[in-house]
């Protein structure tokens, strides 16, 4: 009975030996395949993050451009010569730099034959600026905006890139001029944990930018070895990851593209971006029974990383809004540029009518709207001509309606972008009256909506206080007393 207890003991003990070896072999084959996907998951989502950054970035450059040539445009069209022109350019250059990002150096280009720059760069008499490559690109991209490969400016020697469009006359050219400081500052922010880092390289192969000063503004396309077939591998995954050698070891390569402008990749080396797994997978090995406890560690490790992930996506968010808000902001002042007597007016409303809200209790959320309708109350005026916007007498019956139109305009427009809601209602019956005598449509009373009523005592009280073409601002205790009267 013994010599069978000590048989069967052994027994046990082989077939547990047995089960372990299973086990460890099972979980060494699951584990390692599992930490794999979720390694490549969490470094597609790190590099998304970035992804976005440089997005949002190159849509604000291309934003402001594309602002800048509709009132160029509109200059245009209007006879405006090149002496305005020019000083637009300027006025632009200077705000742009100031308001929304000091890497905006300057606006310029090619306008009715004519060469002329916003900041403040004369060219040498020799200068022919349909030879640069800014002109040569946005004229091949016919009416596209596009962003040129890097260069060396002529005026401050930095790097840099344009984003350019060629204008509506067919030979005319805009280019605003953006150093690569915040796009090199994103790129040295690419990694996993710490580990790796970034490239940059645009759709001609030339690097925008890289962690090694000697790289940036090389062309893979070119080169010899492997920085050509890291060219070809990115343009061929696109979006994804793949492996490759690079130097003496194993890497691999997390990729993604940036409005097909530009290639973006995250280099890592496999070692070290595997390295928890292997130290987890060796542990496994020795100590078989702290296996729930190294799953437990791993998991942890695993959505420690996810969380960190999601903190980058949130921010990535916060500052694409804020590019937003400041792309919004740079239109509301190229729509008030039209009237030289009330510049500014739009973000005065956006403030009194946001305050107003605070004041009747609204909620956050409610105050950004109101200050959002604010913002793009008058964006209709841009289809209201500048003469009659700007006419120092009395408004003809005809000029008149013209101005009446811009309110339905501005909801037209504000629809298509935040549907019919609050801030394409209160754009639309701002300029209603409590008794009815208002317009478009001559509501009254609290059959108005709340928010245009806001937006009205705002809109009122700006214009009484503000200098107009027609006559000086009012004193404070007339538009008081006109505030009582009226509602």
């Amino acid at each position: 009975m013994q010599t069978w207890n000590r048989r069967q003991y052994a027994l046990l003990i082989i077939l547990t030996i047995m089960a372990l070896f299973v086990m460890v072999g099972y979980n060494y084959i699951n584990y390692a395949e599992s930490s794999k996907q979720y390694i490549s998951k969490i470094g597609s989502s790190t590099l998304a993050g970035a992804t976005e950054q440089l997005e949002g970035y190159l849509n604000k450059g291309l934003n402001v451009l594309a602002t800048t040539a509709d009132s160029v445009e509109f200059m245009l069209n209007s006879g405006a010569d090149s002496a305005e022109i020019e000083e637009f350019l300027t006025y632009q250059s200077q705000q742009y730099e100031e308001t929304i990002d000091a890497n905006f150096t300057g606006i310029y280009g090619v306008f009715q034959g004519e060469y002329l720059d916003g900041s403040g760069w004369t060219p040498d008499a020799d200068y022919e600026p349909t030879t640069r490559e800014w002109y040569k690109v946005a004229m091949e991209a016919g009416g596209k905006p596009v962003i040129t490969s890097p260069y060396v400016d002529a005026m401050t020697g930095n790097v840099m890139i344009s984003v350019c469009k060629m204008l509506s006359d067919g030979y005319g050219v805009i280019s605003l001029d953006v150093e690569l400081n915040y796009i090199q500052q994103i790129t040295e922010e690419i990694s996993l944990e710490g580990i790796g880092y970034g490239v940059v390289i645009d759709s001609k192969g030339v690097v925008i930018a890289h962690r090694e000063p000697n790289e940036r503004g090389a062309s893979y396309a070119l080169a010899d070895g492997e920085n050509k077939t890291l060219l070809e591998q990115m343009l061929t995954v696109k979006n994804g990851s793949f492996e490759m050698v690079m130097g003496d070891e194993n890497v691999t390569v997390f990729c993604d593209t940036v409005s097909d402008e530009w290639n973006v990749a995250m280099i890592i080396s496999s070692d070290a971006l595997f390295a928890d797994s292997y130290t987890f997978l060796q542990g496994n090995i020795l100590l078989c029974i702290a296996i729930a406890v190294l799953v437990i560690a791993f998991f942890t490790s695993t959505f420690s990383k996810i969380n960190q992930t999601v903190k980058l996506e949130i921010e990535s968010n916060d500052k694409v809004e804020e590019i937003n808000k400041n792309t919004i902001r740079a239109l509301v002042r190229t729509i008030d540029a039209k009237d030289r007597y009330t510049n500014g007016h739009s973000l005065r409303v956006a403030e009194y009518a946001k305050e107003i809200a605070k004041r009747m209790d609204k909620s956050q959320e409610e105050q950004e709207q109101i200050y959002l309708a604010g913002l793009l109350h008058d964006v209709g005026k841009i289809r209201v001509d500048k003469e009659i916007i700007n006419k120092p007498g009395k408004l003809t019956d005809e000029e008149y309606e013209q101005i009446k139109i811009h309110p339905v305009a501005s909801y037209y427009i504000l629809r298509d972008i935040y549907g019919n809601g609050p801030v394409a209602t209160g754009a639309k019956f701002h300029h209603e009256r409590y008794d009815g005598k208002g317009y478009p449509n001559g509501l009254k009373g609290n059959d108005i909506p709340e928010i245009a009523r806001i937006l009205g005592v705002a809109d009122t009280y700006d214009a009484m206080a503000s200098n107009r073409s027609y006559r000086k601002a009012l004193p404070q205790d007339i538009i008081r007393a006109e505030l009582e009267k009226g509602k």
